[in-house]
C-alpha cells in the first residue's frame, strides 16, 4: 500500500462513497479504481489530476502526506500546493511554534516542504501569540540590531506578497539568501525592495520568483542580554558607510570638473 492508495481510500470513506460511485465520476471502471486503492497500480498523470479535483485535495498532499494523521480542515494550504502543518498544542492547550535550528538553518530550504522535517523540529509555546501560524527563525549577522547571533525571530506566516506592509519587518525565505530578516520598503515591478535597520547596508530588491516564504515579525527571543557595548560595532560600520558616501561625493565632483 502507498501513501496515495491509503489517502484515496480514506477520502472515499469519509464521504461514505462506494468504489463504483467514485469510478463513475472519474469515468473509469470500478476494477481499475480498486487497483489504485489497493496499491496494485498507479494512475496516469491526467487521471491523477481528475482524482485531485474530485476530492478537492492537491496532488502534492495526495502522494506525499498521510492525511489520515492531519485533519484537512485544520491544515493551512499554501499557494503552491504545500502545507504548513496543523497548529499543534502543548499539554496546557497553548499553540506551539517550530524552532529552526541555528546550525542547520540552511537546511530549511530543503526541508520547509517536508512534513517529516517540520515534525522533527523542537517546539515552544508563547500563549500571547494566537490567530495564525508562527515559526521561530535564527538571527544571523548584524544587519538588524538589536538581534544578534543566538537570538530568534518569531514570525507569523504571510500568505501573499500583497499582504506586505511598508515599514514592517519580515523574515524572507529566499532561494539565494536562505533566511533573511529585513524591513519591507515597496514593491518595484516584479521585485520586493527591502532594507536592513543597520544603515551600513544598502536596500536591495528580491525577485518574486526567489521568494519561498514570508513571515511577519511577531516577537523576539534573546538568549543573552544585548550589552550597550554591542552598538559600538554598528557605530564603527556607520563611520565606514559615511566614508563610503564621502568618496562617492568626491568622485562626482572630480568627474564634473573633468567634463567642464
Amino acid at each position: 500500500m502507498s501513501i496515495f492508495s491509503n489517502n484515496i481510500r480514506f477520502l472515499r470513506g469519509k464521504r461514505s462513497l462506494s468504489q463504483q460511485s467514485v469510478a463513475t465520476e472519474l469515468v473509469i471502471s470500478r476494477v481499475r479504481y480498486s487497483k489504485y486503492e489497493n496499491g496494485v497500480s498507479e494512475p496516469p498523470i491526467e487521471l491523477l489530476v481528475k482524482i485531485s479535483k474530485y476530492f478537492h485535495v492537491s496532488i502534492d498532499l495526495l502522494v506525499s502526506v498521510d492525511i489520515r494523521k492531519y485533519p484537512m480542515e485544520e491544515m493551512l494550504k499554501l499557494p503552491d500546493n504545500r502545507i504548513v502543518l496543523p497548529v499543534a498544542v502543548d499539554h496546557l492547550g497553548n499553540d506551539t511554534i517550530e524552532i529552526i535550528p541555528q546550525k542547520a538553518s540552511m537546511g530549511y530550504l530543503e526541508g520547509y516542504s517536508d512534513v517529516g522535517y517540520i515534525e522533527s523540529l523542537q517546539r515552544i509555546a508563547l500563549p500571547f501569540l494566537t490567530n495564525g501560524k508562527y515559526r521561530a527563525f535564527p538571527a544571523d549577522g548584524d544587519s538588524m540590531p538589536p538581534f544578534r547571533n543566538g537570538s530568534y525571530i518569531v514570525g507569523k506566516y504571510v500568505e501573499g506578497i500583497s499582504e506586505l506592509k511598508p515599514g514592517k519587518t519580515y523574515v524572507f525565505i529566499t532561494l539565494n539568501d536562505g533566511i533573511t530578516y529585513k524591513r519591507f520598503k515597496e514593491i518595484k515591478g516584479n521585485t520586493v525592495c527591502v532594507s536592513a535597520d543597520n544603515s551600513f547596508y544598502e536596500p536591495y530588491d528580491i525577485p518574486f520568483n526567489e521568494i519561498v516564504e514570508i513571515w511577519q515579525y511577531a516577537s523576539g527571543i534573546f538568549p543573552e542580554d544585548f550589552e550597550p557595548g554591542d552598538y559600538e560595532s554598528y557605530n564603527f560600520k556607520e563611520m565606514f558607510r559615511e566614508l563610503k558616501q564621502d568618496i562617492k561625493d568626491l568622485d562626482r565632483k572630480v568627474s564634473g570638473r573633468r567634463k567642464s
